[in-house]
This record gives C-alpha cells, sequence and structure tokens, in this order.
C-alpha cells in the first residue's frame, strides 16, 4: 500500500478557527506527501448531544452513521485539537462518542480499530492547547487507535498562519511534515 488515505477534521465549528487552518495545512501536508485525504467540517454533520435515551427512541442519528462510514472509509485520521477551559471541545468529543456507538451488528468500535491518529492543535495562548492533545489522545487510544507519539501544538496561532493559510515559520512547517511523515509511514505499515 503506497497511498494510505485519512480523514481530516477539526473539532471546531467557527469558521475562522485556528485549529480549522491547521487541519487543512496538515492535509495539503499529506498529500504532497503521497496520502489520500478528505478534509470535512463537523458544521456540515449537525448532531445532539449524545442521549442514550434519544439513542434507545430513535437510534442513530443520520449524521452520525454518515461519520461513522467516513471513518470507516479511511485507514487514519488527521484531527486538530482545539482546547477550550482546559480540555477537549464539547463538538470533538460529541463527535467520539456518537461515532462509537453500536449500529445494529456493527461494534461501535469499528470505526477506529486498526486506525492511526496524528493530532495537532492550535492557540493564540503559549500552552498551545497541551492539555487537549493530551485528553484527545486518551480518548482515542482507549477505543483502539494508534496515536502516533509526534504531534504539533501551534502556539500564538493567530500569527502564526500567512494570509494564503500556510504556517509562517519553516520550523512549523517542518514540525507538521514530522508528524505527517509518521502518521504515513504508520499506517503503510499497519496496512502492509
Amino acid at each position: 500500500m503506497s497511498s494510505p488515505s485519512f480523514l481530516a477534521f477539526a473539532g471546531s465549528l467557527r469558521a475562522a478557527s485556528l485549529n480549522q487552518k491547521l487541519v487543512r495545512v496538515a492535509a495539503d501536508t499529506a498529500t504532497a506527501a503521497g496520502a489520500r485525504v478528505t478534509v470535512i467540517d463537523l458544521r456540515d454533520f449537525p448532531l445532539p448531544i449524545y442521549d442514550g435515551d434519544l439513542e434507545a427512541a430513535e437510534g442513530l442519528p443520520a449524521n452520525a452513521r454518515r461519520l461513522k462510514d467516513l471513518f470507516i472509509a479511511h485507514q487514519g485520521l488527521l484531527i486538530a485539537c482545539p482546547e477550550y477551559n482546559s480540555s477537549i471541545t464539547a463538538v470533538l468529543k460529541n463527535t467520539i462518542d456518537w461515532v462509537s456507538r453500536e449500529d445494529r451488528t456493527e461494534s461501535g468500535t469499528k470505526p477506529y480499530e486498526g486506525k492511526v491518529a496524528a493530532l495537532f492543535s492550535a492557540s493564540p495562548g503559549n500552552f498551545a492547547a497541551l492539555r487537549s492533545l493530551e485528553a484527545t489522545r486518551g480518548i482515542l487510544l482507549q477505543l483502539g487507535v494508534l496515536v502516533v507519539s509526534q504531534r504539533l501544538a501551534v502556539p500564538r496561532a493567530h500569527q502564526a498562519f500567512a494570509d494564503d493559510g500556510t504556517l509562517r515559520e519553516a520550523t512549523l512547517q517542518a514540525a507538521l511534515q514530522a508528524v505527517v511523515a509518521s502518521a504515513i509511514d504508520t499506517t503503510v505499515r499497519m496496512n502492509a
């Protein structure tokens, strides 16, 4: 397998999100390195807050099923993880939760099993959303995802992007390329 497939998204709904910008740069970097990447915006998949009673009464929402199918169809995940109040965003956690639900005879962990994930974060603060990266990593590991150890946390991200959306600093771009290369290499080896 020479061209692994990745699903890329940010855990933010804001149109001008710094993490939306970062995941697009990560997706472009992965594509340039030979991966096939599908970038989605979670705004296009609105979901109710996970509620077991709602699930029991109505089943899996259509957008949760669409997301599950996208997760299953790709070998890896590129996720930009914003940080709200020192943790993972509600929309990212809610997405992970709905995608992990059983659907008829399909295991809830099927969308995650055998997947490789690379995590990124961008924040206007100096801590660069590191706590969100760790929280997201822990959740994904529990679901059976192999999260590559390399990660990129971009501090002062409101100054990090050029007008064309690329990263201004060569050191940040090199670090991003290293994370993406690790994800691609790990995915290729896992699926050989």
